[in-house]
C-alpha cells in the first residue's frame, strides 16, 4: 500500500510542476547561448560627407562603434538615409538588411533629403526618356576598421530595373593570406636558387672533366710525336744500310 501511495504521489500536480521546472532548468543549462553574427552597415553623418562601414551585432553595439568612429560623445538619433525612418528599437534593427545606409544625428541635427541640382535632375530626366536600363552594377569598397589591409567589397546588380542582387565580399584575413603567399613565394625562390646552383655545379663538373680528358689526350699525342720521329729515322737508316 505504501508503495502504491508513493507512486500516486509522483503524479500529483505539485510533483509534476517540480519535474517540469527541473527539466526546463536542465535544458536551459545544457543548451548553449548563441550570440548574433555581426553584420555590415554603412553609417554617414548628417551632411553625407563622411561614410564609414561598421560591423555590429545589435543596435547598442552599432551606437557604441559609431560614437568611436565619428568621435562623438552623444548621439541624438539614428535614422535610415533613404527616408529618415528612426531606428530606435532592437527588433526593427534586426529586420534591416546587410549594408543598409544609416545616418547618425547629433544634437540639433535633422534628417534631410539628399538634394540634387536642377541641371543634374534635368539631364537625368532627358536620359531616362531616351534610354532603357538593362543592367546596373554598383561597386562599393569600404573598410570596417582603419587597420584593415584590403577592406570589404559590396557588389549590387540590377537587371531591367526590376531584379536586383547583391553580394558582400569581406576580406578579413587578406593580410594573412598575402603573408602566406609571400612566404611560399620566398620558399619557391630559395628552392629554385638551390636547384640552379646545383645544376650549374654539375654542368661545371662535366665541362671540367671533358677539358681534362682533352688535355690528357693532347699530352699523349705530344709525347707520341718524338717517338714516331725516332722510329722514322731508324727505319730510314735501315733502308740505307
Amino acid at each position: 500500500m505504501d508503495y502504491a501511495k508513493k507512486s500516486l504521489n509522483l503524479f500529483s500536480p505539485s510533483s509534476l510542476s517540480n519535474i517540469s521546472h527541473r527539466c526546463v532548468s536542465a535544458s536551459a543549462s545544457v543548451l548553449p547561448s548563441f550570440s548574433p553574427r555581426p553584420r555590415p552597415f554603412r553609417v554617414i553623418n548628417s551632411d553625407r560627407s563622411i561614410k564609414k562601414g561598421i560591423m555590429a551585432d545589435g543596435l547598442r553595439d552599432l551606437l557604441n562603434k559609431t560614437m568611436d568612429a565619428f568621435h562623438v560623445s552623444c548621439i541624438a538619433g539614428l535614422v535610415l538615409d533613404e527616408d529618415g525612418t528612426g531606428v530606435d528599437t532592437e527588433d526593427f534593427f534586426q529586420t534591416l538588411k546587410d549594408s543598409t545606409v544609416l545616418m547618425v544625428l547629433e544634437k540639433g541635427e535633422k534628417w534631410t533629403l539628399q538634394q540634387i541640382s536642377r541641371s543634374e535632375s534635368h539631364v537625368g530626366e532627358r536620359k531616362t526618356k531616351h534610354r532603357k536600363d538593362l543592367a546596373k552594377l554598383t561597386l562599393d569598397f569600404y573598410k570596417n576598421h582603419p587597420k584593415e589591409f584590403i577592406g570589404c567589397l559590396n557588389v549590387q546588380m540590377t537587371l531591367y530595373g526590376m531584379y536586383s542582387m547583391s553580394y558582400d565580399l569581406q576580406c578579413y584575413h587578406a593580410k594573412r593570406m598575402l603573408r602566406e603567399a609571400l612566404r611560399w613565394t620566398l620558399f619557391s625562390m630559395q628552392a629554385t636558387g638551390h636547384i640552379l646552383l646545383g645544376t650549374s655545379c654539375y654542368m661545371q663538373h662535366l665541362i671540367d672533366e671533358d677539358e681534362k680528358a682533352e688535355a690528357q689526350l693532347a699530352a699523349c699525342e705530344h709525347m707520341n710525336k718524338p717517338l714516331q720521329a725516332i722510329q722514322w729515322k731508324k727505319t730510314a737508316a735501315d733502308h740505307k744500310n
